[in-house]
């Protein structure tokens, strides 16, 4: 699918691919990460009917902010990327696209998010400039600390209280059990992401949570998940939630358990493999929530 919206773009420009992969747009799974919170955000400040408008707002920016911080990312790494085996070929890194268009890129799509708030409240627009500062700031972290996977988490999060802000004005205490979750599993995800790179990071200087836990990263990115598990436990507690939602998170417990099988060894491509089916950890467990509330 991805493909085939591709091609005609790339005919229509010869650079379009160059900016295309600048955004990441042929490899959506940071977009699916980022949308399945969003859309359990929704559902459940909206009773499991969020406004039209609203939805279309939030994928929209989804897509928007996520290609955003690609491009920013790029830009903090554009000096390392090319030493990197999985990243040397990103369009900055040899130099396909600079970095002036680059940045330009983002405060583009920036801008477009920012377009989008106009059809929200004050509320929603206020937690937008943290998370516009969240997404800008994380790529320089992994040059300062070993925990850039938390600052990742804290963006990836923020849709979850505008959510709640945009469809109702307010930000329940419950919705906040929901942030630290995702906060948590986003953690977990990126640090198997980084043991593919932890070999070329060890060699350039650049910090990550894989690199910190060392041989206790398996260990960890299960208690990681294990909590977030656990809050969601919570979050359908606090929300009144039922059986198809506690089926949605044994799927994601069961997918949690698939990543451990592929990670045993820490081959680089198995950890990426395991990452990537994080896109069916979400997707099963909004799937249960959805179900709660339209056949619950």
């Amino acid at each position: 699918m991805t493909g085939l919206l591709i091609k005609p773009l790339t005919r229509l420009h010869p650079r379009a691919i160059d900016f295309i992969q600048l955004m990441r747009l042929d490899r959506p799974i940071g977009i699916y990460l980022l949308l399945w919170p969003t859309l359990c955000a929704l559902w459940l400040a909206a009773d499991g009917f969020p406004d039209p408008v609203l939805l279309a707002v939030f994928v929209a920016g989804v897509v928007l902010m996520r290609s955003a911080g690609c491009a920013i990312n790029d830009f903090a790494d554009r000096k390392v990327d090319g030493h990197v085996s999985r990243t040397r070929n990103r369009p900055l890194a040899t130099g396909r696209v600079t970095a002036r268009e680059t940045l330009i890129t983002f405060a583009i799509l920036v801008a477009l998010s920012a377009s989008l708030l106009l059809l929200t409240n004050l509320l929603t627009f206020k937690l937008s400039l943290v998370a516009v500062a969240l997404a800008t700031v994380y790529p320089f972290c992994k040059r300062f600390t070993f925990y850039p996977q938390v600052v990742l988490g804290a963006a990836y999060s923020m849709a979850i209280p505008m959510a709640f802000a945009a469809q109702s004005g307010e930000l329940p205490m419950a919705l906040w059990i929901l942030y630290i979750a995702n906060l948590l599993w986003t953690v977990a995800y990126d640090t198997e992401y980084a043991m593919c790179d932890r070999p070329d990071d060890l060699l350039i200087g650049v910090k990550s949570t894989a690199i910190l836990f060392g041989e206790a990263d398996r260990l960890m990115v299960g208690l990681l998940q294990g909590l977030t598990l656990l809050c969601l436990l919570l979050v359908g507690s606090r929300f009144s939630l039922g059986l198809y939602y506690y089926l949605g998170m044994l799927a994601m417990l069961l997918s949690f358990a698939w990543q451990h099988w592929l990670i045993r060894a820490r081959e680089p491509q198995a950890c990426l493999a395991a990452f990537l089916s994080n896109h069916w950890s979400g997707m099963l467990l909004f799937a249960g929530l959805a179900l709660h509330f339209h056949l619950g």
